[in-house]
């Protein structure tokens, strides 16, 4: 049975308006519902899955247990492989593959390897045998650690004929007076701790190992009397890298442990700085926060026309306004954003056609023509840049204006575009 209602025409219109605002509704809650489930995906992401950008094949990763066997040749020599040398044959040119030499600045023990008397006969004749060379082959030797305790012994003079005149050999110069560990030893804990990550409780347990008792505190001591006494030398690095054409800046989080006045879990920051240009130089500053009035003092004295390279913290803006300096973006920051917004994307949905997918390519092309540019001259490298590089940024700006104002701002792959837009 059909029912048929009547109603006005100021009552229809009050209902087309009711169903335009409920589709409305329906609409940015939709777009809210799929911006929190994006985001909660992401941060799922951030906690279970992997945190390298790299593209490369999963298997790859996380070697921790399996490495050898994951990476070991099957059925071939234990060698490493040079890269192929030419070799001119008829028709094309052959590779050659072989065991790649060991460093000739290394020095060299040599084992001889010589036949008993009782084989030195020919077997033909009964000739004895004479030397006529020798086949070599080298081994790579590793000297375990060795722990040693130096003596100083310092002469004491006196006079024969009186007690008057007493003199004793004046101790040499040490980097920590009256330390317990040599220069040496020193720099065997530093470059340990900061260049192959191995904290001082590891250390201590290694030198125990090999008769070197010490604790965890006094090479922690020693760390910091080693940092105020090379002092001078971080000051002339900071000269050397404020003199550069380009630095290069960034921070980071950094837990702080027992800081006076400050929680475990607050936030410090390690700002970094580094050369882009002339000597390698990488610096490394603790502060407790990321304001300007942590960051101004670190370029303070940066050459007036230099480049800055950076992210788009808006403090570098400040930084460079105030300095005189030429403020660019980093390549790598942009595509950070990118990698994450085709994170988001299922699985079943992600392809080349994707947005994200479209910039994380043209970015990797940069990325390739300035590893080929990497060994060429400034004058060469500028040339390819404006031939290969320039079509490449015109391609990324054509895509940027395409889905900039197209997609939601607060979604991962909107706020991907609004800051390579900032840029």
């Amino acid at each position: 049975m059909t029912t048929t209602i009547t109603v006005s025409a100021d009552e229809y219109d009050t209902l087309l308006a009711e169903r335009e605002r409920l589709v409305q509704q329906l609409r940015v809650t939709t777009v809210e519902r799929d911006l929190l489930k994006e985001r909660l995906d992401a941060f799922l992401r951030r906690f279970f899955a992997a945190k390298s950008e790299a593209r490369a094949n999963p298997a790859q990763r996380d070697l921790f247990l399996n490495e050898a066997e994951a990476l070991a040749p099957t059925g071939a020599p234990v060698a490493e492989e040079t890269p192929p040398e030419g070799a001119e044959v008829a028709g094309h040119l052959s590779k050659k593959r072989g065991r790649k030499p060991l460093d000739p600045q290394l020095p060299r023990e040599i084992v001889r390897h010589e036949l008993p008397e009782s084989e030195r006969v020919c077997a033909h004749d009964g000739t004895r045998l004479v030397e006529i060379g020798a086949e070599i082959s080298e081994q790579l030797d590793i000297i375990p650690q060795q722990v040693r305790v130096i003596q100083h012994h310092r002469v004491k003079y006196a006079c024969p004929c009186c007690d008057e005149s007493i003199r004793v050999t004046p101790a040499p110069a040490r980097v920590i007076p009256k330390g317990l560990l040599t220069e040496a030893a020193l720099a065997w804990v530093v470059t340990a701790k900061y260049q192959d990550s191995l904290p001082l409780y590891r250390q201590a347990a290694l030198l125990g190992r090999f008769g070197g008792d010490l604790s965890r505190n006094t090479l922690a001591a020693s760390m910091v009397r080693v940092g105020e006494a090379i002092q001078p030398i971080i000051n002339l690095l900071r000269d050397h890298l404020l003199d550069a054409d380009l630095v290069l800046g960034d921070e980071t989080v950094v837990q702080v442990l027992k800081e006076s006045g400050r929680s475990a879990q607050s936030k410090s920051y390690l700002w970094a700085q580094m050369t882009g240009s002339g000597p390698p130089i990488r610096l490394f500053t603790y502060a407790p926060g990321r304001g300007g009035h942590q960051a101004q003092p670190l370029y303070e004295g940066i050459k007036p026309g230099a480049v800055l390279m950076s992210d788009g913290y808006e403090v570098y803006n400040a930084i460079a306004a105030a300095r005189g300096a030429i403020h660019l973006g980093c390549w790598a920051h942009t595509r950070r954003y990118f990698v994450e917004a085709e994170a988001a994307i299922p699985k079943a949905a992600r392809g080349p056609q994707q947005p994200a997918t479209q910039f994380i390519a043209a970015i990797g092309e940069l990325y390739a023509i300035e590893s080929r540019a990497k060994e060429l001259s400034p004058e060469l490298r500028g040339q390819l840049r404006q031939a290969q590089s320039r079509p490449v940024l015109a391609h990324i700006e054509a895509l940027l204006l395409q889905y900039l104002h197209a997609v939601t701002p607060g979604s991962l792959l909107g706020k991907a575009l609004h800051y390579l837009s900032s840029q």
